[in-house]
């Protein structure tokens, strides 16, 4: 009876992690609130972990299997990341690296036994574990693995149909499809500098000093923001499209050590190499302590929803509005496709569930991108017959999906930062004057893209598949610039050294303008309250060399559509007619060779 105590107290600890673990899985990734519940899902995992551990040679004699030990690990690797989403503490992102990659150099679902390479359930976890590692890699750039993943998913799909003939998979080649088309887009200028903000490229010594001396009246600290984007037919992978992981990114810290090039070191047992053909449990979850950052602020925190409802989005927003801290400025981006509100069909309420949170616990649905646009005759349910709006929902119909300018006014009590990109996002000038108690900053993206030598419905092809031009230029600037003319550059050393040379031309004018904003009479007391934030200046910055890049450009019709909007306005010293602004575009036009596409007045 003795050898019965040790599995059967393990098989005890397991259930009672998994109960405990159920209850934070499904939990909402915003609003500030403690989550008390997850310490006691992570101790009642460690305890589990440390048992196992301890008494490995008995369960392994008990007929403990090696998947078994990589179902607990990986399910600490998704409690990690769960909390990531929560929190965008990126010390969570890296445990669950660190726990993921331990469960791939080991084999854990690879199978011990003729009985788990025929058990379909093992092998369903086993491609739950590598969507999932391949959702951390992505988040943290960690591009040979994730290339190593992909590759290893598709080998996987293919033998699952040849391993499994009465199952189709079906929903697992989805999955890899989207993989591949994300990868696709992302991984194109993965050589590059970092979305994230980088202290070495990011800040600039000549404008350091006015940057230090700056101070407004009122400064506020970028404390939460929230990421939504809803297009028909645009790329995403899980829960996350192109533009919001750009966004998640763009409003991070980059580490500023070594841990995008640095190996996780190998595994020892007693001081040998460990032995991959037995059960071992062996891993080291202090590591990410030599791979963070202590020096570096806290990152904000981050509610990213994916194709949620008007009344879903608006439940978020004023959670989060709710628990704002003092002095404290919360960001809003929002990208949407637009309704004019000037068409005659009628609107219809569309109805559906919609998933809000960051998880890979079963096969995704195939989603609604790909149903075509229904224009249905029915009773107008909107009580805004004539205001434009952007729409959330799988159809360009109207109701209880469509969001209108007036849904933000509410959310304007407190200090908001709003970033609208959509083919309507100028009706949201109507926010500008009509706020509830603090004013509030808005960047509106232009109505149209623009492309050398396209058509409109080829450009609109283009955002699609690529994501929005204006969030591109809000995170890439130099990227956005090579898309407009379809400039692709390879790794050779020439055109590395011509990207890095375009770069520091970049970081050139962008060290200019923050030395004019820090040191103008003439800033709006909603610029100036937020300039002292690095994450918020670097996107004014690049705000204003977007503005600039497509107000110059040449163009057989000129109108304010393909032109973004800022309100208040920013000082005249860096209007898109700016001299000193206009002489950076132009530099890096005649640096790509593409000057002749532009027209500048100023100069």
């Amino acid at each position: 009876m003795a050898e019965d105590t040790v599995p059967k107290t393990f098989r005890a600890l397991v259930e009672s992690a998994e109960r405990k673990f159920a209850k934070v899985r499904d939990a909402p990734s915003y609003g500030r609130g403690p989550n008390h519940y997850f310490p006691k899902v992570f101790k009642a995992y460690m305890k589990l972990w440390d048992y196992q551990q301890k008494n490995r040679s008995k369960l392994v004699e008990s007929g403990l299997q090696r998947w078994e030990i990589g179902e607990i690990a990986s399910r600490i690797g998704q409690l990690y990341f769960v909390q990531y989403m929560r929190t965008s503490e990126a010390r969570f992102l890296l445990e669950s690296y660190i726990f993921y990659e331990a469960i791939l150099n080991r084999g854990y679902f690879e199978g011990s036994s003729f009985k788990a390479l025929k058990d379909r359930g093992l092998r369903f976890k086993e491609l739950r574990f590598y969507a999932r590692f391949l959702l951390v890699s992505l988040i943290l750039n960690r591009w040979e693995m994730v290339k190593l993943l992909l590759d290893r998913f598709k080998a996987l799909v293919e033998d699952s149909k040849a391993q499994f003939p009465d199952t189709t998979f079906k929903e697992w080649k989805v999955v890899m499809q989207e993989m591949v088309r994300f990868m696709k887009v992302v991984s194109a200028f993965s050589n590059t500098r970092p979305l994230r903000y980088c202290a070495i490229f990011d800040s600039y010594p000549s404008s350091l000093p006015y940057v230090a001396r700056f101070h407004a009246k009122k400064v506020l600290k970028l404390r939460d923001a929230l990421l939504m984007s809803y297009h028909r037919n645009e790329v995403k992978f899980a829960e996350l499209t192109t533009d919001t992981f750009r966004m998640l990114q763009c409003l991070e810290w980059e580490p500023s050590g070594s841990f995008y090039q640095k190996q996780t070191v190998e595994f020892h047992d007693n001081g040998t190499s460990t032995d991959q053909s037995a059960t071992s449990g062996l891993i080291d979850i202090n590591l990410v302590a030599d791979m963070t950052d202590p020096s570096l602020p806290p990152n904000p925190k981050k509610a990213v929803l994916y194709r949620p409802s008007a009344t879903q989005l608006l439940a978020v927003l004023a959670a989060i509005c709710d628990e704002l801290p003092p002095e404290s400025v919360m960001l809003i981006y929002i990208a949407a496709s637009g309704d004019s509100g000037q068409t005659s069909v009628p609107h219809k309420q569309i109805s559906g569930s919609v998933r809000t949170s960051v998880k890979l616990n079963t096969v995704h649905e195939r989603s609604n991108y790909f149903m075509p646009e229904n224009h249905v005759n029915g009773k107008a349910s909107s009580s805004h017959p004539s205001e434009s709006s952007i729409w959330l929902g799988p159809t360009r119909n109207a109701g209880s999906n469509n969001l209108f300018p007036a849904d933000l006014i509410p959310f304007t009590r407190r200090p908001a930062f709003f970033i609208i990109d959509s083919d309507n996002s100028h009706s949201f000038k109507v926010l500008h004057g009509a706020e509830r108690g603090e004013p509030a900053a808005l960047l509106l993206s232009p109505l149209r893209p623009t492309f050398k030598s396209q058509s409109e419905s080829s450009a609109d092809i283009t955002v699609t598949q690529n994501g929005s031009q204006f969030t591109l230029f809000l995170t890439a600037p130099l990227r956005a610039c090579c898309q407009i003319f379809g400039l692709t550059f390879s790794d050779d050393d020439h055109h590395a050294d011509l990207m890095e040379d375009a770069e520091s031309i970049v970081s050139g004018a962008f060290a200019e303008w923050e030395t004019l904003l820090c040191t103008t009479t003439t800033l709006d007391l909603v610029w100036a309250q937020v300039l002292s934030e690095p994450l918020l200046r670097r996107i004014i910055l690049r705000f204003i060399f977007c503005r600039s890049f497509l107000t110059c450009f040449r163009r057989r019709e000129e109108n304010d559509h393909y032109v973004p909007v800022c309100l208040p306005e920013l000082p005249d010293s860096v209007s898109p007619n700016s001299g000193i602004v206009q002489s950076a575009v132009m530099k890096i036009a005649e640096h790509l060779k593409v000057s002749h596409c532009f027209r500048f007045d100023s100069l």
